[in-house]
């Protein structure tokens, strides 16, 4: 059993016309006759029409005459005419009057006629300007179904606009007594398949004059069935015979609506009785119908351009605001509502790696990631659009009704900046012409049985609910979000230029000051040296003094080794930037050993207990080993030494080409708030203002890590702090 689907049938080789034309097909290059429709001796007066196979029209000089002598065949270029376009005339036959339509196609020059109606003369006073003085879609639409109206005097008449999913919609509508109101029902895709879409691109108006009436063949030299798309009088599909029939008419007529160069919509016209619309008439609904899609597209570029005028002010102000801030993740946080507001979305997620910030209603951050990993995985480009994320993929990443449209921006893949809008479910009911489920029937053909889709019986209002879906994000939605994306590009770009200008300063600043650290610690040495000395024999010459008056002395004494101890750090920060590194496998268990052992003398906290466990060698320069170890043991000893029992652990694990040493102890730990100066030079946190310290240790550690090719990171809660240390790993080469 075989199926057909309706966009898989052949409507465009139907071997049959309408019984109101007449066809004859010439082969172009020996300008003789292939075929003919059936009924062709109705109109030219020919005893045996198989006589004509072969033939050439002069050879039949009183059958043909008044066809040879027509303006058409009297100009001597007709053949050269260019392909598909149609030449219009009108001749007399045995005393009747036809119209005589002439075009090539395929290799083959048609001739079609169908006699002129006797009502066709009437005409229409409208002026062919009057659809742009109209300022509104709605009435554009309206209008040309009043003017079309005048021309055939169809009992219903409509504006079908296709959707964005291949569906239709009846937009604007005018109709009598004899049909029902179809204004606003939906039509389902298969209604009018794609190949059906593209006859309409291809030949823009269409007449089913009679759908009762039975069909003529097309006699065949070649015996091949014959494309008949630009045929005027070419028969419809049995399919579309049967849909007018359920309708309640017995005529339709439809002409194209095209909009940039696609197929916009139709003029769908349909008649209760047979009804046939002259050659002329069909021609001038047409000419109407182009100058509305016209005047419609005119209507449409001009709200484009104040759309555009609007949104660049936006932008406008949108990029000063932009330029005022270091960073462009500061940029987006600061302008978030504004630029949640341009695609009009109900929520705005701005991602910046694991950093999160949120504007409008928006899912929850886990949700939020789950999107930002599926978005990794499943799209390349990098602008995603969906009006229906929630039906396509609610069930997976467990999305609510906060989800069903989304655009998904990505800044920079690589560092994971990514913007995504949030539109809500629409709850949204389509109210259909019938129940637009596909109905399939059986028949049976040459003795084969074949199923295909058989038109709806009924066109009864059907009305579906949507779900999973939001409003469909429009032209003007994407465009406002790629404008947000020329933004960002223009303004990182003129960040780009601002922070290097910034960092060539910085980098001389940062010479000049290395340079001055040097000096000062270097030079200020000895005074400082002297300075203590002095204060140490004052002390101890006074003799028997007052308590308060020695406090004074042994603070002056406490401040210059401060002063000391801050400026050899400093001096170490200098080193640990420009000292000459000599990277070598070393091991670390004796260092630790040492530094534990030192630490809990300086800071009076023999009652530390120390950890120490695996210390696997690491790569790294002697020298700014210790530095690193010295400074993270120290503060591991400092800050748990208030704590009833303080433990420090420590310990080396392998991981790939790194070597991995956790530092963990039970003290004070770091405030969440304090997380993005933990590396900068001279900040502490606000719980260590009671214990002695400058704050340079920690960004001498940074420094030197960043050299060895490592890195440095902790964690911390209230119960203590993990600092983590990543080395490079030794390669050893077996000889």
């Amino acid at each position: 059993m075989n199926f057909v689907e309706c966009h898989d049938e052949p409507i465009h080789i139907p071997g049959y016309i309408q019984s109101f034309g007449y066809l004859i097909g010439i082969e172009t290059t020996s300008l003789t006759i292939a075929f003919f429709s059936e009924n062709i001796s109705d109109i030219f007066k020919i005893e045996r029409c198989e006589n004509l196979f072969g033939k050439k029209l002069s050879q039949f000089p009183e059958v043909f005459q008044t066809v040879l002598d027509s303006d058409i065949f009297k100009d001597a270029g007709f053949l050269s005419k260019r392909e598909n376009e149609t030449y219009f005339d009108k001749i007399v036959i045995a005393e009747k009057q036809y119209h005589f339509s002439v075009f090539r196609a395929n290799n083959y020059i048609f001739l079609e006629f169908e006699a002129v109606s006797e009502n066709h003369q009437k005409r229409i006073t409208n002026k062919y300007d009057n659809f742009y003085i109209i300022d509104n879609e709605q009435e554009i639409w309206d209008q040309l179904l009043n003017t079309v109206s005048n021309i055939i005097n169809y009992d219903r008449i409509m504006v079908y606009k296709f959707m964005n999913d291949g569906s239709g919609k009846v937009i604007s509508e005018k109709t009598n007594s004899h049909l029902e109101s179809y204004l606003g029902l939906h039509y389902p895709e298969h209604d009018i398949p794609r190949q059906a879409r593209e006859l309409y691109k291809k030949k823009r108006k269409r007449i089913f004059s009679n759908v009762y009436s039975e069909p003529v063949r097309i006699l065949s030299r070649s015996g091949k069935n014959i494309d008949l798309t630009f045929v005027a009088s070419r028969a419809m599909s049995p399919i579309h015979g049967q849909y007018i029939k359920n309708s309640g008419a017995s005529s339709s007529f439809s002409i194209s609506i095209i909009i940039d160069d696609q197929l916009w919509g139709l003029v769908t016209c349909q008649n209760s009785e047979p009804k046939h619309i002259d050659l002329e008439d069909r021609v001038q609904a047409g000419i109407f119908t182009v100058l509305a899609s016209n005047a419609y597209s005119s209507f449409k570029s001009k709200k484009e351009l104040q759309y555009r005028i609007d949104l660049n002010e936006k932008l406008y102000a949108l990029k000063s605001e932009f330029l005022e801030h270091g960073t462009l993740f500061e940029s987006l946080e600061f302008n978030k509502s504004q630029l949640r507001l341009m695609p009009k979305a109900d929520g705005l997620a701005i991602i910046s790696d694991n950093e999160i910030i949120t504007d409008g209603d928006t899912p929850q951050r886990e949700i939020i990631y789950k999107i930002v990993n599926w978005a990794y995985e499943n799209t390349s480009e990098n602008v995603f659009i969906s009006n229906r994320f929630l039906k396509d993929y609610g069930a997976e990443l467990g999305l609510n009704s906060d989800t069903a449209g989304i655009i998904i921006y990505f800044v920079e893949r690589s560092k994971k900046e990514i913007l995504i809008w949030f539109r809500k479910e629409f709850d949204e009911h389509i109210s259909w012409a019938g129940n637009p489920e596909k109905k399939i029937e059986t028949f049976s053909k040459n003795g084969q049985e074949i199923r295909t889709i058989s038109p709806r019986e009924s066109f009864q209002v059907f009305t579906e609910n949507i779900k999973g879906k939001s409003k469909r994000w429009s032209s003007k939605n994407q465009i406002a979000v790629h404008l947000i994306r020329d933004l960002i590009f223009e303004t990182s770009h003129k960040q780009y230029i601002t922070i290097k200008k910034l960092n060539d300063q910085l980098k001389k600043v940062n010479e000049e000051l290395d340079s001055f650290s040097y000096t000062i610690s270097h030079d200020l040495g000895t005074p400082l040296t002297v300075m203590k000395l002095n204060a140490q024999m004052l002390l101890n010459s006074l003799g028997d003094i007052e308590d308060k008056d020695k406090n004074k002395i042994n603070s002056i004494i406490g401040e210059i080794d401060n002063m000391a101890e801050m400026m050899q750090n400093v001096l170490q920060l200098s080193r640990a930037k420009h000292s000459e590194i000599q990277l070598e496998t070393i091991e670390t268990n004796l260092t630790i050993r040492k530094i534990t052992e030192n630490a809990k003398i300086t800071y009076d906290s023999q009652k530390s207990m120390v950890v120490i466990k695996e210390c696997p060698e690491v790569l790294a320069d002697k020298t700014m080993l210790h530095q690193v170890f010295l400074n993270i043991i120290n503060n591991a000893v400092k800050y748990s030494s208030d704590q009833e029992q303080p433990i420090i652990e420590i310990e080396g694990t392998e991981a790939g080409d790194k070597i991995i040493y956790r530092i963990k102890d039970n003290g004070i730990g770091i405030p969440a708030e304090n997380k993005h100066k933990m590396f900068k030079i001279f900040n502490r946190m606000d719980n260590a203002k009671k214990f002695k310290g400058n704050g340079v240790g920690l960004s001498i550690v940074h420094r030197i890590m960043n050299r060895l090719g490592g890195n440095v990171d902790y964690e911390s809660n209230k119960e203590g702090t993990c600092f983590i240390l990543t080395f490079q790993k030794p390669k050893f080469v077996q000889l």
